[in-house]
């Protein structure tokens, strides 16, 4: 009796390239969280996986005559079965400004107040920066043990910062990190509206258009 071989359906096959997308990118931030890591790309290619690293200094990442990089590969491919992966650091100033990565701007306030500095201080300080780096909105929320015993947040917000639709998936970048201090666990949370796209609620009016003049005939002889 043949066995009849059933294809995977595309919806299925699609879900499992998303996950194994999601799951590369979360192995990374975590391997790479001491290392500058900011964010990643993974595209598949004929050849294999293509892994774009985006880090504050990619020599860390990349190691001593690419120790790291090699090691990388090697466990994507055994461990998460990535096909024949091929990792490429690149800094993150030659894409963007980093201050519009609000991964950077959280390393930098859980940084800041590890080493003892209050957290609105090191909050104005990053608001300025992102300011500065010319975002369109920003939302900065530090949650934790900030001024007593119990737990609460403080919010910061500037600018068009989206929470639904389609501008909050495509033109607002958010990220989570918790940090761990000498009174607890620190979440901050900072949102960052690109400059770089054109929001669903932009839009300009043209001036009405006068109707030119008809050249005035003139008379034959």
């Amino acid at each position: 009796m043949a066995s009849s071989g059933k294809k995977m359906p595309i919806y299925k096959k699609i879900l499992q390239e998303q996950i194994k997308k999601w799951m590369v990118k979360e192995f990374l931030e975590y391997r790479l969280l001491r290392l500058g890591y900011i964010d990643s790309n993974v595209v598949r290619t004929p050849l294999g996986t293509r892994i774009v690293i985006f880090a504050e200094r990619p020599s860390r990442i990349i190691g001593r005559r690419g120790a790291i990089a090699k090691e990388l590969s090697q466990l994507l491919e055994t461990k998460l079965g990535v096909d024949n992966p091929q990792i490429d650091v690149t800094d993150i100033s030659r894409v963007e400004a980093p201050e519009l990565f609000p991964r950077v701007i959280a390393l930098r306030i859980a940084n800041a107040m590890a080493r003892g500095v209050r957290f609105r201080r090191a909050a104005f300080v990053a608001m300025r920066q992102i300011q500065e780096a010319g975002a369109k909105g920003y939302e900065i929320v530090i949650s934790g043990k900030l001024t007593t015993e119990r737990a609460k947040f403080e919010k910061y917000t500037v600018g068009k910062v989206y929470k639904s639709g389609n501008d909050s998936i495509v033109n607002v970048r958010r990220t989570v990190l918790p940090v761990l201090l000498k009174p607890g666990i620190y979440g901050i949370e900072v949102s960052i509206t690109s400059p770089m796209t054109k929001l669903s609620d932009e839009f300009s009016i043209r001036p009405a258009m006068r109707p030119e003049a008809a050249p005035e005939a003139t008379a034959s002889e």
